[in-house]
């Protein structure tokens, strides 16, 4: 019989939908995965987190349609798992709230196949809290109640409703779309009163969030005029007063607004974060990814020989990057660019050269090419009137560059030699289709 590798699986909560709110834990599993089995609710600014080698399988399930049933996925974990793989079972909110992951579990544990639980955020307190309603509040309840709201019955849900009504807490039903005015009838048929506010709350924690709230007596009635559709939660409790005074998300200025970033992923982080600072939900898909130059024996004669230039003019931190990751290569000295002086198209790139232990001697006012080659061209004319010697800059950059840096340059009629040290290539598609989300 073969031995094979063991392999082992994790299950992760993905949280909401907001990656901001997926954990630390969950991040780092994922982001070292070999194989990846998503649901239809994890949404696309964490599926954008799984390495681009891994092997993704989309298990998504929706209202009413489940293309792979729940024995099929659990045979996918155990066998990507006996075939020695890092498999990452994730999941929507919380895998142990109503998400099935006990009954996965119960498979994995069968075949003794290790496993890891990461916890996620549930839907069932975050989506309230980006709506603005607290789930408890001394001054209305202390205790919170989560419900399924799927029925196999829409006529008669399989619930206690006169105890969670005795219960007096606030009433939160996930995946209870479906079912609302099933859900209403019940509550109120078991004692409870028909003006207690009430909430459905669609899309939580992402741009496009919206909610209805009302009273248990005329939510469904107003969901329906609304459009209301899964995925979304009802919330049924007087903290649903609270969303018109505590509402909060969709107030920050890019609040209701989703942004792809294409950028390659190395040059995206800075651009993301400040977007989502101010509210935007960032999905990150790289178009082009940026690729050192290997084999590139110009870069390596200009290295060798660097004493012969003034300047060197970085356009972007991945050229300063591949400059001195050959510099190490080849084994040159670092002290071997005393002397020479280094200018940088903007703050990016400049932070990317002084990381290196250098001081930067000229970057532009204006961060592009044309501004970065007329400065360098003021200077070099400068330093040439008062030299004997014609000082030449050296341009270590993309392979197809913008001509507005060196023009300045040429029609000074001065010294540079322009040298490719990256490329741009097109990303190449990961399997993962972006565009289903409104």
């Amino acid at each position: 019989m073969e031995n094979r590798k063991l392999g082992k699986v994790w299950l992760v909560g993905a949280g909401p939908s907001d990656p901001g709110l997926f954990t630390l834990k969950g991040k780092t599993v994922l982001e070292q995965a070999e194989v990846v089995v998503f649901d239809n609710l994890v949404s696309g600014s964490i599926l954008a987190m799984i390495p681009r080698e891994a092997k993704k399988i989309d298990v998504g399930k929706i209202s009413g349609s489940h293309p792979v049933p729940q024995n099929e996925i659990n045979q996918i974990l155990v066998e990507e798992a006996m075939n020695g793989k890092r498999v990452v079972r994730l999941k929507g909110g919380d895998p142990f709230l109503f998400g099935r992951g006990g009954e996965e579990l119960e498979e994995i544990c069968k075949h003794n196949i290790p496993f890891e639980i990461v916890p996620g955020v549930t839907s069932a307190i975050s989506v309230p809290a980006y709506h603005g309603i607290p789930v408890t509040h001394r001054d209305f309840c202390s205790s919170v109640h989560i419900i399924t709201g799927h029925t196999k019955n829409l006529e008669r849900a399989d619930i206690d409703f006169p105890a969670l009504v005795k219960s007096g807490g606030t009433l939160v039903f996930l995946m209870g779309v479906a079912s609302l005015p099933v859900i209403c009838r019940e509550l109120i048929d078991a004692g409870m009163d028909p003006a207690m506010p009430a909430a459905i709350l669609e899309r939580g924690t992402t741009a496009h969030q919206r909610r209805v709230v009302s009273d248990i007596g005329n939510l469904a009635e107003e969901a329906e005029k609304a459009g209301i559709q899964a995925p979304a939660i009802i919330v049924v409790g007087k903290v649903c007063s609270l969303a018109e005074a505590f509402h909060w998300a969709e107030d920050r200025p890019l609040g209701k607004m989703k942004i792809m970033v294409t950028r390659p992923k190395d040059r995206s982080s800075d651009l993301t974060a400040k977007l989502q600072e101010l509210g935007a939900e960032v999905v990150e898909v790289p178009t082009i990814e940026t690729e050192r130059i290997l084999e590139n024996e110009t870069l390596d004669e200009a290295l060798e020989n660097i004493g012969d230039y003034q300047w060197a003019a970085f356009t972007s931190p991945f050229g300063v990057k591949a400059f001195f990751r050959r510099l190490a290569e080849l084994k040159i000295d670092i002290r071997k660019l005393a002397g020479l002086k280094f200018a940088a198209i903007g703050s990016a790139t400049q932070k990317a050269i002084e990381e290196k232990g250098i001081l930067v001697d000229l970057v532009p006012e204006t961060y592009d090419g044309k501004a970065l080659g007329e400065a360098l061209a003021r200077r070099m004319l400068e330093e040439e009137e008062n030299s004997d010697d014609r000082p030449i800059v050296l341009i270590p950059r993309a392979k197809i560059g913008s001509e507005e840096l060196i023009r300045p340059l040429e029609e000074a009629e001065l010294l540079y030699e322009d040298l490719p040290v990256y490329e741009t290539a097109e990303a190449p598609y990961d399997g993962i289709n972006w565009y289903d989300e409104s």
